[in-house]
């Protein structure tokens, strides 16, 4: 699990309540059901209205990526590459396919069953590629669905502001209710800009992140599968590899 998210979340929201707990009129002066319906009712709506009735059902797994993150790490990578490559340079590319079922990971094993059947390696590159590709594409929705919604909830306060004016400046003869029916009607804009920038915006960056670090380990994996497939030398694998790492995160022969 990514401790980052939780905690940002808890930080974000925990300092802001101590704050509203500690002026006037406390925490109940942000609470109103009306406001909250606008906001999150419009959000939902409209973002139903933007994606097909599937995407929007698959919100709550693309959120869940921002809380949790299963990658391997590019050192388990190297080190399970060039396990695979001294393997297949002594006993040959075919002692690999009593480990192929083993694999858990789809792509990997997909790369190896290809090699330990002969397939040439450029074919091999091209069809890893496409699967990198299309990986791509499945975050780039994630990333524009939770991008909808962070541009969505804010218009949404706006909406409820307009409304708790036209409501307030039609009760104009009475001053007193001027007051309490501002603070109302902005309190919308308040819902809109929160969720907005506490909890969707920060998701669509976490998400890029988890997209780059997961095509950044695949595309190794990928060097891997076609280096063992031409037969290279697991010196040059290596070398291909730890290419990918930061200089200080790369460990010395």
């Amino acid at each position: 699990m990514d401790l980052a998210t939780p905690l940002g979340l808890v930080v974000s929201f925990g300092l802001i309540t101590a704050a509203l707990l500690d002026g006037a009129g406390g925490l109940g002066l942000f609470i109103h059901g009306p406001s909250m319906l606008i906001v999150l009712g419009g959000t939902i709506g409209a973002t139903l209205t933007h994606y097909p009735l599937g995407t929007v059902l698959s919100t709550g797994k693309i959120i869940g990526k921002t809380f949790s993150s299963s990658l391997p790490t590019t050192d388990d990578v190297i080190a399970q590459f060039i396990d695979y490559a001294n393997r297949a340079r002594r006993e040959g590319i075919l002692a690999l396919e009593s480990i192929v079922n083993g694999i858990d990971n789809a792509y990997v094993k997909k790369g190896l069953q290809l090699t330990v059947d002969g397939m040439e390696p450029e074919i091999i590159r091209s069809i890893l590629e496409a699967e990198i590709s299309n990986v791509e594409a499945r975050h780039e929705t994630g990333i524009d669905l939770l991008s909808a919604l962070a541009a969505y909830a804010p218009a949404l306060g706006m909406i409820g502001t307009v409304i708790g004016l036209v409501q307030m400046l039609k009760n104009m003869n009475d001053p007193s209710s001027i007051g309490p029916a501002m603070a109302v009607a902005l309190i919308t804009t308040f819902y809109g800009a929160v969720l907005a920038n506490l909890v969707f915006l920060p998701m669509v960056g976490k998400l890029k992140c988890r997209s780059k670090e997961e095509v950044l380990i695949m595309e190794m994996q990928l060097e891997g599968i076609v280096g063992i497939s031409k037969g290279e030398n697991p010196r040059i694998i290596l070398e291909k590899l730890t290419s990918f790492q930061p200089y200080y995160r790369r460990k010395k022969a």
